[in-house]
């Protein structure tokens, strides 16, 4: 099918860039900027919005907005799986810059104006890589994200901050130039152009291209792209916890890891493609490394009392079902791999808001003190709850769907193994999220918590907490609309 030129594409990755602008240019009036902030936010959800029904009709819509050399172009394109990942992160943008209102007011954090600017130039990275159509494009949308949440993670501009945002830029700026930048050229030079295939099966690199030149591409791009949290190049992401909490919800559920494991699974599929992995046994050798991130992240989860950095390993470990589920090759696993992509990012989102909101209202950060904080903050810990089962894999909440096609994919894949793994980290998710909910709402309370009277926080920060536990329920009980994407890439 030709491509359809549509400026809708360039449109989308333009909202949040002026969208930035204006919040630095309205920055001494607060309520007006972070209007700004939503209009640039619910703008660019209405284009991707736009989009579902000609990406659903099987339309390939594609914006060029300039060419380099003969086969090198920076251009825009929007398909199924751009769409899994365009639609939750623009939506959920949305209801961040509310969430991020009330935290930082409520806190009377400094240099908002700069917070909420290079916000929004994470999303203009996110979506540009969302809608990228071929690799050089992914790659300069991918280290835009990297520079911009630079200053969030250094956000607090103290020791603790500066320390964590110079590891969080190392670990990503390093890995992308020194793995997937060398491996870009090489794929230019096999094939005379970056473009993605247009199915998941071809891929684009020559069948007559040696099989360990191959695989060593296919090795610096799963590495290379340290955004996705594998192990061994994990550490940044527990070390970026230092930033203010809508970072954090940033950082793991919608821009910066999703780009990495989006990014990952772009290539994997549209790169090397289904048909080179099979022929190159490079599938079950990929989910079994990503297994041991899976399994690891969450026993080292088990033994952080800190909440933030408890979720933080408990994302590492999620995010490596995504890529396990996309190497398994079987249409079901693929599907449970996608899917978990936004499944996650409702889920994970919900837990570092409630996280946030825990902290603004109590000024608590552990684990050991939120003894019966349950029952004077009932919406919080409830929303807590349910996105606690989504992350277990329990019904009837979102990650029920992505557990049980990842379990279908293992077994129509013949690995017993996956299966164990499957079931093993479950248990191990189980093990540390239902201490924290059981605490909240069976723990006895301290005596100086019993006479602080301690309540929710600001609306403005339970409101949003409450909406996406509610749509990760939504999505769990009726999860066509993003299955409707994810079939569409088989």
């Amino acid at each position: 099918m030709e491509p359809v030129h549509d400026i809708r594409l360039l449109l989308a990755i333009l909202a949040p860039l002026i969208g930035a602008g204006l919040v630095m240019a309205t920055g001494k009036r607060p309520n007006t900027r972070e209007t700004c902030s939503f209009i640039a936010a619910a703008t660019l959800f209405i284009i991707t919005a736009s989009m579902i029904r000609d990406v659903l009709g099987g339309k390939h819509l594609y914006f060029c907005v300039f060419h380099l050399l003969p086969g090198l172009s920076v251009s825009l394109r929007a398909d199924a799986l751009s769409m899994v990942f365009a639609v939750s992160a623009s939506f959920l943008w949305m209801v961040t810059v509310f969430y991020s209102a009330g935290y930082m007011r409520g806190l009377n954090e400094h240099e908002q104006t700069r917070f909420n600017t290079c916000f929004a130039l994470a999303l203009f990275g996110a979506i540009g890589c969302a809608f990228s159509d071929n690799l050089l494009t992914l790659y300069l949308f991918y280290e835009i994200v990297s520079i911009c949440t630079y200053p969030l993670v250094a956000h607090h501009q103290d020791e603790e901050s500066y320390e964590g945002g110079k590891k969080y830029l190392t670990y990503l700026t390093a890995t992308a130039k020194g793995l997937i930048l060398p491996a870009m050229v090489v794929i230019y030079v096999l094939t005379g152009n970056l473009d993605f295939a247009n199915n998941i099966h071809t891929g684009i690199l020559p069948p007559d291209v040696n099989r360990w030149v191959t695989t060593a591409l296919y090795a610096c791009c799963i590495l290379g792209f340290a955004k996705n949290g594998v192990m061994p190049f994990h550490n940044w992401l527990p070390s970026a916890m230092v930033a203010p909490t809508p970072v954090s919800a940033l950082l793991h559920a919608v821009a910066v890891v999703k780009v990495g494991v989006f990014s990952t699974v772009r290539v994997m599929l549209y790169v090397f493609g289904v048909d080179t992995m099979h022929a190159l046994n490079l599938g079950l050798p990929t989910a079994y490394f990503v297994s041991i991130t899976i399994v690891v992240a969450s026993i080292i989860a088990l033994s952080k009392d800190n909440l933030k950095a408890r979720l933080a390993y408990s994302t590492v470990s999620q995010l490596s079902y995504i890529i396990l589920g996309v190497a398994l090759l079987t249409p079901a696993g693929i599907e449970g791999g996608l899917v978990h992509i936004a499944n996650h990012a409702f889920s994970k989102i919900t837990l570092f808001f409630c996280a946030g909101a825990i902290y603004v209202a109590t000024h608590k950060k552990n684990i050991s003190e939120m003894n019966g904080l349950g029952r004077v903050m009932p919406f919080t810990f409830g929303a807590f709850a349910l996105a606690s089962l989504s992350m277990i894999g329990a019904p009837p909440v979102a990650g029920f769907v992505s557990k049980w096609y990842l379990l279908n994919g293992a077994f129509d894949a013949g690995s017993v193994g996956i299966i164990v793994v499957l079931l093993v980290s479950t248990l191990l998710n189980t093990a540390y999220f239902a201490p924290v909910v059981y605490k909240a709402f069976f723990g006895q309370p301290s005596r100086e918590d019993a006479e602080h009277h301690h309540g929710e926080a600001h609306p403005a920060m339970v409101i949003p907490l409450v909406i996406t536990a509610a749509i990760s329920v939504v999505i769990g009980l009726y999860p066509n609309f993003f299955m409707s994407f994810v079939r569409a890439v088989l």
